[in-house]
Order: C-alpha cells, then structure tokens, then sequence
C-alpha cells in the first residue's frame, strides 16, 4: 500500500480478455488501468473496490493487492507478512482461509506458504483460520515474487445472483458480457440470439441496455472486512441504481427447446429485464429478423467437444450460416465456438478471429462479421 492510501486492485478475467476488461474498465472511469496477464491493474481505495464489484461486467472476481515482495526462504514468508495491515483491514473473529499458488518459485509448497500467511494473519489481527470461511486471502509465488492479496469479491462474481436455471454447457455471464464488448454492443440496438439456452447472452445485453449494475442483488466478501462502511456502500449503490433507464431496444432469444424459453423467461423475470426481453420457441431455419433498426446476433451454438457430435453439427452451422445471410442484412453476427470448422461451415463473412479463451476445459474462439450485406 502507499503512503497515500492507494494500492493495487487486480481485476481478474479469462487469458485472452485482458485488453477487451481492460477497454471496460476504463470506460468506467477507474484509475491507470493496465492490462496484464490474468486481467486488469488499477490504482485505487476501498471504495473503488466497492464500484468495481458492483459495475464491472466482465471481471471473475477483484483482488486488493496488500503486499509483494521477493524471497526464497520459508522463513521470510511470515515475516514479511506480519508487517502488513492486517488490524486495520479485518475484523477480529472474523475467519479467514489462505489460497496459496506457486509457479516457477524456489519456494513451491503451497501448502507451508499457506500455513505461513495464516499464521502470521491470526497473530496480527486477532483472527482465525476456517476452510469454510467466507473471506479469502491468496498468496501468489511467481517467479520467486510472493504477491498477498485479499479477494474482495467472494462467489465469483459471473453469479449475479439471478440464473438459477441454467441449460447444458452454460456459459458465464462474465464471459458473455466481454464477448458482448467485444462485439462492439453499448445497450443501443437490438439483439437476437438464436440459441439462447437459459438466456445468458440476451438478460446481459437487457441489463447493459437498462443501465442496471450487474452487482445489485448479490453479496460481497469486502463486506466482512474492518474497511468496509455500509453507509457509504448503501449510498454508492442507490446512487447507481438512479441511472437505471427504460431501454429504446429489445432483446430477443429463440431456442427449439421449449424447456429453455421457460428457463430464460424465468431468468429474465428474475433479473427484472422481462419487460425488455422476448423469447420464442423456433428452430434455426424458421428465424427471422425483428422489426426496426438492425442489431447484433450473437450466439454460442452447441459444438463437437461439449454437446454432440461435431459431424452431426455441420447441418446446423449450415443452416444457421444460410439464415443469417438471408434474412439479416445490415446485422452484425458474434459466433462463439470451439470449433473452426464449424464456423467455417456458416460460410458467413468473418473477419480475422479473436484470441481463444480458456473455458469449461476448452478453448473458445468469438467469430465476428461486419454488418451483412
């Protein structure tokens, strides 16, 4: 921390969404922020901890770096925790659990790191250590460099606290918030997405039309901290609920499963965005586009790896492809896949790919078009 009161804040997201986090962040008026491996740095106090949980769309979850420093030596790992604030940050009896991490570090085993940091948090602050405790402090080794850090956000933070029926092979809302961005989407024109399963992409683009946070309803582990001032948080939240608008635009989904439009729906109702959302039971071939000034289609179609058969999946990026090229002139279209391939097979315009993104085990890739013609 410095001398001033500031200190980093790490804002996490999936490796190869650095630069698109990074975009957001900064249109939200946050301090220096730089894109670096993992996610994003920003300079900042607790408040700014608090608005970024409660703004950002795209982060997993949101570090306040307390400490970093350089050993190779067991010993020194507790010393040099020690020296930092703990009895101005937590609350005494509040319990804690240590996460620790270590690549390309002298010092490997995570868990005498672990034992370390706790012992020296317990001593310094009055605190006890609890697998189960809600507040987490993480030891980071890399390349001999320990980094401490507490993670402010708790459950990650893709978990608005609004999908609780989700379909096969979800994906997260942090995710579909990015690939959103990434798309170039600000919440001014419509969007459709095709297959929406339990309605992820189409609730994200109502919430950001509708100015709503994606924080709003949800629980936050900077909350148990002795930092933490639930006037000002109370303040900051109402004053950002205020800018919450009736959006000009509409959201539409479709899936042949009946049983997802019920889950979307139920979602959506959930999120409060029923009112700026529409979704239909109808295949691929029947679509067709909605009335008024054309939008985005983005969407995350089943592929080979996750649900099926990629053999049995060409039919189906054929005939997603054909529809988009026929009936959607002047829409821009957002594909996320596994599969190359399988993109390849929509026979759409794409321009050149983004950076794949580690999800669920795999590798995915966003496909994107200029407007179609």
């Amino acid at each position: 921390m410095k001398a001033n009161g500031d200190f980093e804040i790490f804002l996490a997201t999936a490796p190869g969404l650095e630069g698109v986090l990074c975009d957001e962040v900064k249109a939200n008026g946050f301090r220096a922020p730089k894109a670096v491996k993992g996610g994003v740095t920003i300079e900042g106090r607790w408040h700014d901890v608090w608005r970024a949980n409660l703004v950002i769309r795209g982060a997993s979850r949101i570090l306040a770096r307390l400490g970093t420093f350089r050993t190779t030596e067991l010993a020194d790992i507790e010393k040099r925790a020690r020296r930092l604030p703990w009895s101005s940050i937590l609350r005494a009896g509040v319990p804690v659990r240590v996460e620790a991490t270590a690549t390309r570090s002298r010092i490997y085993h995570t868990g005498a790191i672990a034992e370390r940091v706790g012992r020296a948090v317990c001593d310094a602050a009055g605190t006890t250590l609890s697998a189960a405790a809600d507040l987490a402090i993480a030891a980071r080794f890399e390349n001999d460099v320990c980094t401490i850090s507490i993670d402010t956000s708790g459950t990650l933070l893709h978990k608005r606290g609004f999908k609780e029926a989700v379909a096969k092979a979800p994906l997260r809302e942090t995710l579909a918030a990015l690939f959103l961005r990434q798309c170039g989407y600000s919440g001014t024109e419509p969007v459709l997405d095709p297959m929406c399963g339990s309605g992820t992409f189409v609730i994200e683009a109502a919430e950001i039309a509708a100015g709503l946070m994606p924080g709003r309803a949800r629980r936050f582990a900077f909350e148990h901290l002795a930092t933490f001032d639930e006037a000002a948080w109370t303040a900051l939240r109402a004053s950002k609920a205020a800018e919450a608008r009736t959006p000009s635009v509409r959201a539409y989904g479709s899936d042949r499963d009946a049983g997802a439009i019920a889950m979307s729906r139920a979602n959506a109702e959930r999120a409060g965005v029923a009112a700026f959302t529409e979704f239909q039971e109808r295949t691929v071939s029947a679509l067709t586009a909605p009335e008024g000034p054309p939008g985005l289609v983005i969407v995350n179609p089943p592929y080979g790896a996750r649900i099926g058969d990629r053999k049995t999946l060409q039919p189906l990026y054929r005939a997603l492809g054909r529809t988009l090229l026929e009936k959607f002139a002047g829409w821009r279209v957002g594909l996320v896949t596994a599969d190359a391939a399988l993109a390849r097979a929509t026979t759409l315009p794409f321009l050149p790919p983004s950076a794949p993104v580690a999800h669920g085990g795999l590798r995915i890739t966003l496909f994107r078009t200029a407007p179609l013609v």
